[in-house]
């Protein structure tokens, strides 16, 4: 007999003591986790208690009968799977048991392998349909490709740190500038860790209103706001079993943040509008540009908050403290960005030239810069010029070290220099200015007021 594909968390829900027992043995022997309960209301506190891929569901049971669970179980867990196993052989009832969701109505007797069978393909269903839920993150990711490159010691470092952490079930915090890859850090200890075959879900925190952050995390129920017109799951219930990227972790608001250590403390949470306490069991990896420590001392980040999150600290360099990996990313963007068959090249000059700058936008910068030289130049070979290019007119300079005798620019005015002048790349395009410096809108928005930097009213 073939072992499934998917192996699973099963409840079976029959009042017969020794069909339970019949049921528990062949499920284990195929490799699942099973509960049982007695009857409706067992099973109803059972699925409460702990989260399910699919519940083996008979009809008639005392105090409440199995479509009243069905009802509950479609209401509450939208992913798990109802197979309804019963003696009850009745045309009606199954029907309104297909209506209320459920996957398959099985009449007893049945055999074995036809009971196989459909647990194999509820639980591949149920598989699909969270897969379908994080495609959009997925394809994102994917589109990006994205790799760890690198060989500094540092890049090395805090590589090696990645790997050893990524095995265990511990909450991750990544530290560093906006640009510097920690979704890429996240994705790698994601593959590599025991959940790989589950979800990954990211959520940028900065990216969301802070009065629409919980629904979008825990979910919420129909009608619990003027736009809830369906109940709708959050990401920490697809993100089940898996891991749960929450990038910009230092933007969420203090109102938030003692309902995401309760989470973090206990894997429980309730729909926004709802009463019923749900449970998820993911692995967290937050990523921040700030310094978290220093936002608990101004009193905008919980302490304890802090200290859950960051069991496991991995500080990612920005680019300027690994400029010799600088070349081997130029080429891995040159290959990626070329239209032909026939990468482009890059000159010494060029190359020199991307060496001596700092790159506030680090690796996104780069990745930016190289994508619009590649575009810039006329022929197969990409000159400093075609960097220069790209930024405008009077730009030579920002790309060249400058002369011992000049005068050294801070990092804050190089960074406002840069930001001034990717506003005019773009525009004064807000949106597509902090896609290319690798920043949120609200970053932007905050650097542009702390600076000064006029910018035109929109017309």
């Amino acid at each position: 007999m073939a072992k499934p594909k998917y192996t699973a968390h099963v409840l079976v829900a029959d009042d017969e003591a020794d069909f339970r027992v019949v049921l528990q043995s062949f499920l284990q022997s195929e490799g699942h986790t099973v509960t049982t309960a007695e009857d409706g209301a067992d099973a109803i506190n059972k699925l409460q208690g702990s989260p399910f891929d699919l519940v083996l569901l008979d009809i008639r049971m005392p105090r409440v009968d199995g479509i009243e669970v069905l009802q509950f179980i479609k209401q509450q867990y939208v992913d798990t799977q109802v197979i309804i196993l019963t003696a009850v052989n009745d045309v009606r009832i199954a029907v309104e048991c297909m209506q209320l969701g459920a996957f398959h109505f099985l009449t007893k007797p049945y055999s074995v392998d036809e009971l196989q069978s459909l647990v194999s393909l509820a639980l591949e269903k149920r598989q699909m349909s969270i897969e379908l839920k994080v495609m959009k993150s997925t394809i994102s990711r994917l589109s990006r490709n994205p790799q760890l490159i690198g060989e500094s010691k540092e890049f090395r470092k805090v590589l090696e740190l990645a790997g050893r952490v990524a095995p265990s079930d511990s909450t991750v915090l990544l530290e560093g500038a906006s640009g510097t890859g920690k979704e890429v850090f996240a994705n790698f200890i994601y593959k590599n860790s025991p959940r790989a075959e589950k979800p990954f879900v990211a959520l940028n925190c900065a990216s969301i209103p802070d009065t629409l952050i919980e629904s979008e995390l825990f979910g919420h129920e129909k009608g619990a706001f003027t736009d809830a017109s369906a109940m709708r799951q959050g990401l920490v219930e697809i993100a089940n079993g898996g891991t749960l990227f929450l990038d910009e972790i230092g933007e969420i608001s203090p109102v938030f943040q003692p309902k995401l250590l309760r989470f973090i403390q206990l894997g429980e949470y309730r729909r926004v509008g709802g009463n019923k306490t749900l449970k998820s069991d993911v692995r967290i990896i937050s990523a921040t540009n700030k310094n978290l420590f220093d936002e608990v001392k101004e009193g905008r980040f919980r302490e304890d908050l802090l200290y859950r999150l960051n069991v496991v600290t991995l500080r990612i360099p920005p680019l300027r403290e690994r400029k010799e990996d600088i070349p081997l990313l130029v080429d891995h963007f040159i290959k990626r960005k070329s239209k032909t068959k026939t990468p482009k090249s890059v000159t010494p000059d060029a190359l020199q030239t991307l060496m001596a700058y700092d790159w506030p936008g680090n690796i996104r910068e780069l990745e930016h810069a190289i994508e619009g030289a590649v575009l810039m130049s006329h022929d197969s070979v990409i000159t400093a010029k075609d960097f220069a290019l790209m930024q405008g007119g009077g730009a030579q300079q920002h790309w060249t070290a400058s002369p011992a005798s000049s005068p050294v620019m801070t990092m804050e005015e190089l960074e406002q220099l840069h930001i001034e002048q990717t506003l005019r790349r773009f525009e004064f395009n807000r949106s597509k200015t902090a896609k290319a410096l690798g920043i949120t809108q609200k970053t932007l928005y905050l650097k542009i007021k702390r600076y000064k930097i006029p910018v035109p009213d929109p017309a």
